[in-house]
């Protein structure tokens, strides 16, 4: 997991919302377990201000529920994450079939330079990389579109959806690395049929390729829990 540090750009309520996200999707930090303010503040060493921002934001996500004793844990289960990639679905495809109404050659060409780039992190067996590659593959589609109440669908889940990823992709690294291959040949596979126009085409693979990452994130979160 990455330092509450290693995130530019971000507040530190933000960053330590991360890692609290983080932890409770990979288990960690189990469902039905309560949070404290004071506690977390010593495990990051910070003042309870920037604490009392990380728990608003986790329970805005749905991961935890806000009562007087504390912050008690919700986590993601499967039939969530199952969920919130419907909502996923709904934004891309929409996201899709409105750049295969434009000129989106520009989209394409910045597509391929990222999946390049998942290809160098799945070279190194660097998962965390590959996992932000990933979801910046999935977010290009999106703000490419220059919708911005999508965008703004999009924003209030990408955090909990990188989570997400992030857990499955660090499983695929170090169990199902046969995984990796073709998740690349389905990303490929997106980029040809969005150049080449084919909507039929890119509906069916990129349904398929939320069919498997519902499946592989599913599995990820169950034995974390």
């Amino acid at each position: 997991m990455e330092p509450v540090t290693d995130l530019p750009g971000a507040s530190l309520g933000e960053k330590i919302a991360y890692e609290l996200r983080l932890e409770i999707i990979n288990g960690t930090i189990k469902n039905g377990e309560t949070l404290s303010e004071n506690q977390i503040a010593s495990k990051f060493g910070t003042s309870r201000s920037p604490v009392r921002e990380a728990l608003k934001i986790l329970q805005h996500e749905g991961l935890i529920r806000l009562e007087r004793m504390g912050a008690i844990v919700q986590g993601l289960t499967p039939k969530g994450m199952s969920e919130l990639y419907d909502v996923r679905i709904l934004i891309e495809n929409f996201a899709i079939n409105k750049l295969l109404a434009d000129d989106c050659e520009t989209t394409v060409q910045k597509l391929s330079v990222t999946i390049d780039k998942m290809e160098m992190a799945a070279k190194h067996g660097n998962y965390m990389e590959f996992a932000y590659y990933d979801l910046q593959f999935h977010e290009t589609i999106i703000v490419d579109t220059g919708h911005d109440r999508i965008l703004h669908l999009w924003n209030s889940i990408c955090q909990i959806i990188y989570a997400a990823m992030l857990v499955a992709t660090e499983k695929r690294f170090s169990s199902n690395a046969h995984e990796i291959e073709p998740l690349l040949k389905q990303h490929r596979d997106i980029v040809h049929f969005l150049s080449s126009r084919d909507s039929q085409q890119i509906n069916k693979i990129l349904n398929e390729h939320f069919e498997d990452m519902i499946d592989s994130v599913g599995k990820s979160i169950s034995k974390g829990e």
